[in-house]
């Protein structure tokens, strides 16, 4: 049984988010740990920490208002819970919780959910690139970015750069997912310039195929910075998978285009695990 976070901010319930958790616990079942972020500027809350308190670092106060949402959203998640048969927790002390918390949380699981839309609307930002660089830099396990419509992953795209970062992400993902073993799945590449080999291709085509029974390698011949997203946004019912942001030149491939346009762009699930 996997142990398995999802983050909810104060005025959003992300019914996509709830949604994935819920087919997870269909494939096999799960612990689900609901935490309600209070609504406020989530961009700064990283910096937020014990050893802040004392240097005059002031969390804002939740307004009552605010405070009666969060319970409702708190409720409907237990209800649903239960109509599913999902066993689960729910942290009570949403008004003393920053994402510092969250942080020490995601030590002791096995995957972070977060809906991509309600964590835009209240950064106020059009990239993702800040809060999520963040958010997956700070959080100790892997992190699933949830789009309120998508379709349940039948095919798995696994990018990679030949970096330790992406064939990491892609362990963890065949660790986590076993259930998706037999899903379509897409070994993704894309090198520098005219680069047609695959990094150590022997190594990693033995590696994913070891997980997935219908893997292909696939070299895209397309500007990854450019073209990406539109690429991903035609293959509907997939998840993506990647590592954390590299500093190699091929990693900084899928830095714009990967992680800020598709996420952005609100159609797929993206897992993006780091070390």
């Amino acid at each position: 049984m996997k142990k398995v976070i999802i983050a909810f901010d104060g005025a959003n319930f992300s019914e996509g988010a709830f949604d994935f958790a819920r087919k997870m616990n269909e494939l096999s079942p799960i612990l689900l740990t609901g935490i309600f972020l209070p609504q406020i500027n989530y961009s700064a809350l990283w910096s937020y920490s014990s050893a802040a308190i004392g240097s005059g670092v002031v969390i804002p106060m939740l307004e009552e208002g605010d405070i009666a949402t969060i319970e409702q959203h708190i409720e409907r998640f237990k209800g649903l819970c239960q109509m599913h048969g999902i066993e689960h927790r729910v942290h009570q002390d949403f008004m003393d919780f920053a994402l510092p918390e969250l942080k020490q949380e995601t030590r002791f699981a096995d995957l972070l959910i977060l809906a991509s839309e309600s964590f835009y609307e209240y950064l106020g930002v059009s990239e993702p690139n800040v809060f999520l660089k963040d958010a997956i830099h700070n959080s100790e396990c892997p992190v699933l970015v949830v789009p309120e419509l998508y379709n349940f992953p039948e095919k798995n795209i696994l990018t990679y750069d030949g970096s330790e970062s992406s064939v990491y992400a892609i362990k963890q993902f065949a660790y986590l997912f076993p259930e998706f073993k037999e899903n379509k799945t897409v070994l993704l590449y894309a090198g520098p310039g005219d680069e047609i080999a695959l990094p150590e291709e022997q190594n990693i085509e033995e590696l994913c195929s070891r997980h997935f029974t219908d893997l292909t390698l696939f070299k895209l011949d397309v500007d990854p910075k450019k073209h990406f997203a539109v690429w991903s946004s035609e293959r509907e019912g997939s998840i993506i998978v990647c590592g954390s942001f590299g500093r190699s030149s091929i990693s900084m491939l899928f830095k714009k285009s990967f992680v800020s346009d598709v996420i952005r762009d609100h159609k797929l699930p993206v897992f993006i695990a780091s070390r």
